[in-house]
């Protein structure tokens, strides 16, 4: 699980071919929402069955943004409270890749890259080119912004541009706390003076019933699902609430949906600690070079070296209105951890921000940061609130399920978590906007082992997004449900990351229908 903001990230929780954008927090971020709300009505599926779906021009993507000129796009009408369906409908931007072959059409693919938060209307385009030519053939891939998202009657709590220290709530240098305490209260009422009651609907269950609502606009009798990430989730909520509906799911990068969303948060120390070793392994090869350590033991004690130091003294970087904190550090080494294929970067980075904060910033270090800005800055999509991710993401993570409410407690847990886990230095326990939020319109949805045998779980032994812990957590609440494919490889995606062992399992699973018989664990990787 990740989180970016105002830049169309990965949002708390992750995604994937959206992927620079899973650091463009290192650069520009906003803060975090909530609301409140005196309703507390329960929402359920009900009222009438939407208009069939009529497939014209997507509206224009945004700027550097590539499309398939094959892909349309449409509006689902859907109601903002399922508890009250014949009332104030909202928007729900769906886009469709027909299938190849009609001929060999197996139904729809719907496909999500997680978040929360993260536009989805041109993800048909980017897993597109990943997919086999069966895939293809086999599936319309369809799209869709989540409500509240992008073109989906976007949100915003008017939220202002801010620095990376917001964008998770890490404590002060010496632990305290006090300050994240203070944030996480304006933000909540920043959200419910601007936002107003209506955010309390966009959740994770009622975005599930809207993909039912697409369902019946497709006119398809039952969807498959991928999602990725946050979009795990959502499938497992799919699957929960609509299991005649579905037809064949993967998950990819699990969430636990047993634990969402503070007990999923309080796992990233353990997964951070997980993964941050191969990164470490990649500098301590290149100690002739870079100079930041030997071992992996070595690196990480410079590496929590420097995020102290810059806790303690942020560094300002020549020619940039950009200062450089741990927070900064953090985030920016938790996004690049994301795939192996960024870890060569990652470790550059920390040779830059040292040489920052030992006051040696040169011109090498300086085209590091240069490329890591470029690749992460992604332009606002025209029309679409800057904060909207921001508002999204925690409308969805604080609106979903009931967190703490003892502020006074989280100071003991933070300082514990800090304690055990120093590379995310106490942020996952730490307080955030969720504790001054009004109570959910509902309980989480119950996942059950009960239901078909349709759902491919695929999840990395090394991901500091949705940790291990967290993909056995899901295949244990789905029991029979779900076959399990556990891949020794560190990153946050598992299909087309260099496993074939994986990626045959999944394509076979897309076009046979054919679960494996039981878990596999697949070790035969390769990085590329």
């Amino acid at each position: 699980m990740s989180k970016t903001r105002g830049s169309g990230g990965p949002g708390r929780f992750g995604g994937r071919r959206f992927g620079a954008a899973l650091v463009a927090s290192t650069l520009a971020v906003v803060g975090v929402a909530a609301c409140d709300s005196d309703d507390d009505s329960h929402p359920a599926a009900a009222g009438p069955a939407p208009a069939a779906i009529q497939w014209g021009a997507c509206p224009a993507p945004g700027q550097g943004e590539t499309r398939d000129p094959r892909l349309t796009c449409a509006t689902v009408k859907v109601p903002l409270d399922y508890g009250h369906a014949d009332g104030k409908m909202i928007d729900v931007a769906v886009s469709r890749l027909a299938a190849a072959d009609p001929q060999k059409r197996h139904g729809v693919l719907l496909l999500n890259p997680g978040g929360p938060a993260l536009p989805g209307l041109d993800m048909p385009s980017t897993m597109a080119p990943t997919l086999p030519k069966p895939v293809l053939d086999s599936y319309d891939l369809i799209g869709f912004d989540p409500r509240g998202v992008e073109h989906s009657t976007p949100q915003s709590c008017g939220l202002p541009a801010s620095g990376v220290s917001d964008l998770f709530p890490y404590p002060a240098a010496d632990g305290s706390n006090a300050a994240n305490i203070e944030a996480a209260r304006a933000e909540a009422q920043q959200c419910q003076t601007k936002a107003g009651n209506d955010l309390r609907y966009y959740t994770t269950a009622n975005t599930a019933r809207d993909l039912d609502r697409i369902r019946e606009a497709l006119g398809e009798p039952k969807i498959s699902y991928w999602g990725q990430s946050y979009g795990t989730y959502l499938g497992t909520v799919y699957a929960s609430l609509f299991p005649d509906k579905t037809d064949r799911m993967i998950l990819e990068g699990n969430v636990d949906a047993t634990k969402v969303w503070s007990g999923v948060v309080n796992g990233w120390g353990k997964g951070m600690s997980e993964r941050f070793p191969d990164a470490a392994a990649v500098a301590a090869a290149q100690n002739d070079t870079l100079g930041f350590g030997r071992t992996v033991p070595e690196v990480t004690a410079k590496y929590l070296a420097l995020a102290d130091r810059l806790d303690r003294q942020p560094a300002q970087v020549p020619g940039m209105s950009l200062s450089v904190n741990g927070a900064l550090l953090r985030n920016a080494t938790y996004g690049l951890l994301l795939h192996n294929n960024t870890l060569p970067v990652l470790v550059q980075l920390w040779k830059a921000l040292e040489d920052l904060a030992d006051g040696h910033f040169n011109q090498a270090d300086g085209a590091v940061l240069q490329q890591v800005s470029a690749a992460t800055n992604t332009p606002p999509t025209p029309g679409v609130p800057s904060d909207n991710q921001a508002t999204m993401g925690s409308a969805i993570v604080c609106g979903d399920a009931q967190w703490p409410r003892d502020v006074d407690s989280y100071a003991a847990r933070t300082a514990a978590d800090r304690k055990a886990w120093p590379l995310t230095a106490g942020m996952p326990a730490n307080i955030w906007a969720c504790a001054f939020w009004q109570p959910p319109i509902e309980n989480p949805v119950t996942v059950t082992d009960q239901g078909v045998r349709n759902i491919l779980l695929l999840q990395n032994r090394r991901d500091n997004a949705t940790p291990w812990d967290s993909g056995v957590g899901l295949r244990q609440a789905l029991g029979n449900r779900a076959a399990f494919v556990g891949v020794d490889n560190g990153g946050h995606y598992v299909y087309n990351e260099g496993s074939a062992c994986a990626d045959r399992a999944t394509v076979d699973f897309l076009t046979s229908g054919h679960l494996p018989d039981k878990d596999v664990f697949c070790t035969d990787v390769t990085q590329h």
